[in-house]
């Protein structure tokens, strides 16, 4: 195989592009994904495939699906972006665009960031995943001390001070880290050692608890859950066996058992048997208060319809009101200072006002065909390193679209978690396109079949 190489790399200049062509359509028309008995993709088997081409081989085109619902999503968040914030804007500031057009500014700059990171190749991010976690975990310190305080939690870093107009959440930063980092471990530990406990297990939940205790300490429950679950998807595609998730979930358990038994243990001589009320009166609950109260809202809106249920009913108003149909776009009613974060946390619920069932159900539609197309790409990696980083931000997307979803519904309990690529903000725009080069660099990768190439478009 060597020899061959070697003789392909002194061919003709000619001659190498002829001979790279016919090699990518021999390994398309044979499938380009190597299995192993249990179905799993044979890394080694499929690197060894390429080897003959490596020497000359040049990278790729991105993936133009995957690239066109990025873009599609974004432009139809902006749109909602203009519709569900000018009406507070007119009232509050006398300017109607003004986040629509800072929104504006950071997308047209996120898509350039997007296309340059989309250049990079696994190698380069898996060098640097080591420092990104650490300097994830040194803003998680930071933000304990410096960092903006809103509504009792310390999540946002500024520039500027408390009024500064640029803001971002060291969460955000750690969620793309703790998937570069474990990717790289689960590549570096090898398949073997992935279903021991010593390696499969131990090593992340040290380093998720490390990551969590800080998160706990702002407080972010809903940070604290989707990297959690990242964690959990991480070690599963890196082949842990699920009997240590078992151990694992037994452990989480006890542990909320335990929790439940210490709030019932708690004198409730007011008569407060509320979720919140029992969090109160314990010393280490007073943090988290603020959860029992979403929680109990969850659990009944109209108990409280003017205080903590005010904006989960508003919310389930704006939905409902939608229809099949909608209201027409900007003709919704909630976003006139009814709805609190109405161009944020709560912009599903305007999309469900205005454009009704059939515009809520083809937007989601598009992010189901942007999650598959993601996973597409995971499976049809060149390497482990690149699934596994392609898996973890596309899991990403599809909880944060999951979560967000059902807080505007009232299926989940309120997160204060936006929707990817609709909600405004700014630094948050930014770090979902760079997640979305990361793929499209990824996509660079893929062989692609003669036909895919003759369609596809230089960028």
């Amino acid at each position: 195989m060597y020899r061959a190489a070697i003789r392909i790399h002194n061919m003709g200049e000619e001659r190498e592009n002829d001979n790279y062509e016919d090699m990518l359509d021999a390994q398309s028309d044979a499938g380009t994904v190597a299995q192993d008995d249990d179905g799993r993709p044979n890394w080694t088997q499929r690197e060894l495939s390429e080897e003959c081409v490596k020497i000359q081989r040049k990278r790729g085109k991105i993936d133009i699906p995957f690239l066109l619902l990025t873009l599609m999503l974004l432009a139809m968040g902006l749109v909602m972006v203009l519709s569900s914030s000018f009406a507070r804007e007119l009232y509050t500031t006398g300017e109607p665009m003004r986040l629509f057009t800072r929104q504006l500014v950071f997308a047209a700059s996120g898509v350039a960031i997007m296309l340059v990171v989309s250049r990079l190749n696994a190698r380069t991010m898996s060098r640097w995943s080591t420092l990104s976690l650490v300097i994830s975990i040194f803003l998680l310190v930071a933000v304990l001390a410096i960092g903006i305080k809103v509504n009792g939690s310390r999540r946002w870093i500024g520039i500027g001070g408390k009024d500064s107009s640029l803001t971002f959440q060291p969460s955000e930063i750690a969620k793309v880290a703790v998937i570069l980092f474990y990717s790289q471990m689960i590549c570096k530990f090898g398949k073997a050692k992935m279903k021991t406990l010593k390696y499969g297990v131990l090593p992340f939940v040290g380093i998720t608890a490390v990551i969590v205790v800080l998160l706990g300490l702002e407080p972010h429950l809903s940070a604290i859950i989707i990297i959690t679950a990242l964690v959990v998807i991480m070690m599963f595609a890196g082949g842990t066996r699920l009997r240590w998730f078992l151990l694992v979930g037994v452990v989480c358990a006890i542990v909320a058992l335990a929790i439940i038994m210490s709030l019932r243990a708690v004198p409730h001589d007011d008569g407060d048997t509320t979720i919140s009320g029992q969090l109160s009166k314990v010393k280490w609950g007073e943090k988290f208060v603020y959860a029992g109260k979403r929680i109990d809202a969850w659990l009944d809106p109209e108990a409280d319809p003017y205080g903590d249920g005010f904006q989960i009913r508003q919310s389930l108003m704006a939905v409902g009101s939608g229809g099949l149909l909608g209201e027409g776009l900007g003709q919704g009613r909630q976003k006139y200072m009814y709805l609190p974060e109405e161009h944020n946390d709560y912009i599903f619920a305007i999309v469900c006002e205005e454009l009704g069932f059939i515009g809520a159900i083809l937007i989601l539609m598009l992010y189901m065909l942007l999650i598959v197309r993601g996973y597409w790409l995971a499976i049809h990696a060149r390497d482990q390193y690149s699934s596994l980083i392609t898996t973890g931000i596309t899991s990403l997307l599809a909880i944060q679209v999951f979560l967000s979803v059902g807080v505007v519904t009232n299926l989940l309990p309120s997160t204060g978690l936006s929707l990817p690529f609709f909600s405004y903000g700014g630094t948050a725009l930014w770090i979902q396109l760079v997640q979305m080069g990361v793929i499209l660099a990824v996509s660079r990768d893929i062989p692609l079949t003669k036909k895919e190439r003759q369609m596809s478009v230089a960028i």
